[in-house]
């Protein structure tokens, strides 16, 4: 299964705080939008207005704009509030274990999603967060099928647990919600899941006890062979040597004694040349 490797293994306390930076990060950027989702409404109620105009109408020109500004409008209160909890949850979730999926996940399914309710949706104004939930959540489903690492299997079943009923409000149930919505979302969301399972790397693989032994028992037996190993010869010197015994031409090392045969130094496997072909005179 092609899967994107392991993290290098590093200091527990690093990892730990690691984590820590993700989870904040995640935290903070999900709380973030929720606050101007929240800030957006309540300008709404000091203007005595309502923004539901800027949601996606299906099938009208002027119903374009809602691809970019319908997931900012929220009919209610109670609309904008349950929203607001599932975005905080699933949003914390994703960026703090794949924010490299997620970041290219999230517009995929911003403007995606709101092109497909454009496209097919009823002629209605179609506003509301509800297809970035659905998104993010079908989201975490797929990484979690795909990649099944710890990380992304405990992240899914956190998510079905507490939002597993989304993947029956896909489906036409009550009037005045948007189903196509919730549909798009989560369609889109799982296509991203499929296509950037590999971006983020997996989390670094436990070693266990036997493994390490086996590395420190390897490295003992290759220090105990390097010692133990004789060095290769560079050359072959006579037995003796004395007057007239060095003949003319002869090659001489340093003192002055007679060399006999002069070994080339060994190079390694990899960086031998091939062979040149033998080549004849015409």
């Amino acid at each position: 299964m092609d899967l994107p490797l392991h993290e290098t293994h590093p200091d527990p306390r690093q990892q730990a705080e690691l984590d820590r930076r993700r989870f904040r990060s995640g935290l903070l950027l999900s709380a973030g939008f929720v606050i101007g989702l929240w800030w957006i409404k309540a300008l709404e109620m000091f203007l005595d207005t309502s923004f539901s105009g800027l949601g996606t109408y299906p099938g009208e020109l002027s119903g374009l704009i809602g691809v970019l500004t319908a997931p900012l409008i929220h009919g209610s209160f109670a609309h904008l509030l349950g929203n607001s909890f599932a975005l905080l949850v699933l949003g914390t979730l994703v960026f703090a274990s794949f924010p490299r999926a997620g970041w290219r996940a999230l517009p995929l399914i911003w403007v995606a999603a709101g092109l497909a309710v454009w496209l097919f949706g009823r002629p209605s104004h179609h506003i509301g967060a509800s297809g970035l939930t659905h998104g993010l959540m079908f989201l975490i489903l797929a990484l979690g099928i795909t990649r099944r690492d710890r990380v992304a299997v405990a992240t899914g079943f956190i998510a079905f647990f507490l939002y597993g009923g989304m993947l029956l409000t896909v489906l036409p149930r009550e009037p005045g919600v948007s189903w196509e919505y919730h549909l798009a979302g989560g369609l889109f969301g799982f296509a991203a899941g499929l296509l950037w399972r590999r971006l983020d790397p997996l989390p670094p693989r436990k070693r266990y006890s036997w493994e390490i032994e086996e590395e420190l028992e390897a490295e003992q037996r290759a220090a105990e062979a390097s010692t133990w190993e004789l060095q290769a010869p560079l050359e072959v010197k006579p037995l003796w040597s004395g007057p007239g015994s060095l003949r003319a031409g002869q090659p001489q090392d340093e003192t002055g004694r007679g060399v006999l045969l002069r070994f080339p130094p060994r190079r390694l496997e990899s960086s031998r040349e091939p062979p040149e072909s033998p080549h004849r005179e015409p």
